[in-house]
């Protein structure tokens, strides 16, 4: 099944979508530092069983556009991204809406917001979280987590200056350290170390890794050595804002039928309190299943195992009645 390309203006960006298929549609929002690339995999595969399958770069990302004004990051106007995306492909609705990582933010709330235009919705490696009674940021310094890479990313051209000083290396580090192929017992630290450089405290690969080879990862390279990082990290520095914007939905939970679905070995997932979090969420919103743990697959699990994140995909499809059309 090949997979095309095009732009499509979304009412306020122009926004490159990679697609295939026919069918019911499934948009699929990649994360951070990631492309529509991502889902390479998934995009064929679910298009082949009978789906239209449109992964777009999200705004800042790859081909799309990339505003300066970071206000115009939010998860509102992101929301707003893939409505408008709908409207431009001539849907009336999606099938159900994907997120991974970054991209969770967006599908999350997307089927909170809009659940007339997004009646399903999975997320892979970030699950869901009411709105809180304080400011993300706030709640993060009450915790004494200066150091939180979260927090790091809130500087302006300092996060840019390490990340985009060699592409190649961050994006080799990120990927293998967040990854299940990591020797056994080590976790890529959340905190920046005292150099203040995040990836001091990450692994290079020994090795091209066998779920993302040499092509693979220079995709991402070419892409972030042209565009930076700034698009990715204004999503992080639109937090806080995002909380205020959300004020309206306080209280408000998903009502729509979701999935989850994380790596055994994510490091963002597989802390205790992540797992207590992950537990009340599978009792507060509908899951067509119990929380999915992929055993040995790290933070990039549609990469990392992509054969079973497409069969969790596809029964989830099925189960929800998104059936061939």
């Amino acid at each position: 099944m090949e997979i095309s390309h095009r732009r499509i203006w979304t009412g306020e960006i122009s926004m490159h979508v990679a697609e295939a298929g026919q069918g019911p549609l499934v948009i699929l929002c990649h994360g951070f530092p990631e492309l529509w690339y991502s889902w390479r995999y998934q995009i064929r595969a679910l298009a082949a069983a009978g789906y239209h399958v449109v992964a777009p770069d999200l705004r800042g990302h790859g081909e799309t556009d990339r505003p300066d004004d970071l206000a115009s990051y939010s998860i509102l106007h992101n929301v707003g991204d893939m409505v408008g995306l709908l409207d431009a492909l001539g849907e009336n609705r999606a099938a159900a809406i994907v997120g991974h990582d970054m991209g969770c933010h967006t599908a999350w709330a997307a089927a909170l917001i809009r659940s007339d235009r997004f009646p399903a919705v999975a997320a892979l490696s970030v699950p869901w979280q009411p709105r809180a009674s304080v400011p993300p940021l706030s709640r993060v310094a009450e915790l004494g987590l200066e150091r939180l890479y979260i927090v790091h990313f809130q500087r302006p051209g300092v996060a840019e200056a390490e990340l985009e000083a060699d592409p190649e290396r961050t994006l080799r580090r990120l990927f293998y350290s967040f990854s299940g192929s990591v020797p056994a017992g080590y976790a890529p630290d959340l905190m920046v170390p005292e150099s203040g450089l995040w990836l001091d405290g990450m692994l290079d690969p020994p090795q091209p890794l066998s779920w993302m080879d040499a092509t693979d990862l220079a995709v991402f390279v070419s892409a972030y050595a042209r565009t930076g990082f700034a698009g990715g990290l204004a999503g992080y520095r639109n937090f806080d804002r995002n909380w205020e914007l959300t004020a309206p939905w306080q209280g408000a939970t998903i009502e729509v039928p979701a999935l989850f679905l994380t790596g055994a070995l994510d490091p963002t997932t597989s802390r205790p309190a992540v797992r207590d979090m992950i537990a009340g969420m599978a009792k507060a919103i509908p899951l067509v299943s119990p929380p999915i743990y992929l055993e040995g697959a790290g933070h990039w699990v549609q990469q990392e195992r992509p054969d079973e994140v497409t069969a969790a995909l596809h029964s989830f499809l099925e189960a929800i009645g998104a059936g061939r059309g």
